[in-house]
């Protein structure tokens, strides 16, 4: 934001807490990957913070990132308007979101450690015993029923019973 002056107090402090949280080198290693899972048809971003954010703002560099990732023809399909493109951004998280690792299906290309994977199925099986035990017991989860009634509740439009 080129218009916007210093910032003092409360804000400085949020401003630089965010500042200190931004990693350069996380920036360069995702730079590699989107330029290597979209081949040599995209652009570098100019280099900083500024010029990266601005690389994926755009929305090109996106959609062309989640063609990539599907197969051929099953893509979504490719805006170019600079800077216009906000449906390609959300499609494009979206689709990241569900698909990035998961599917392994050989379109995927760098280090798959660089996103958490989908956890496995871990089925447990009980005995009968174990089972039946567990149905006698009271569960305080459930809370309490104490102070559920209606006890004293008049119906609506009645007037009040003063003795």
């Amino acid at each position: 934001m080129a218009n916007r002056g210093p910032s003092y107090g409360l804000s400085r402090e949020v401003q630089q807490k965010i500042d200190r949280q931004y990693d350069p080198e996380l920036e360069q290693v995702l730079v590699r990957w989107i330029l290597a899972q979209c081949g040599g048809d995209v652009a570098q971003p100019a280099p900083g913070r500024d010029g990266f954010q601005q690389w994926l703002k755009d929305g090109t560099v996106l959609c062309r990132l989640i063609n990539s990732l599907h197969p051929r023809g099953q893509g979504p399909p490719a805006w170019g308007l600079a800077g216009k493109n906000m449906a390609c951004v959300q499609r494009t998280l979206m689709n990241l979101g569900s698909l990035a690792v998961a599917k392994g299906d050989g379109l995927f290309v760098g280090d798959p450690n660089w996103f958490p994977k989908k956890s496995q199925e871990n089925r447990r099986v009980f005995s009968e015993d174990k089972l039946k035990e567990g149905q006698s017991v009271i569960g305080l989860q459930m809370g309490t029923n104490r102070g559920a009634s209606q006890a004293g509740m008049t119906g609506y439009g009645m007037p009040r019973q003063i003795l």
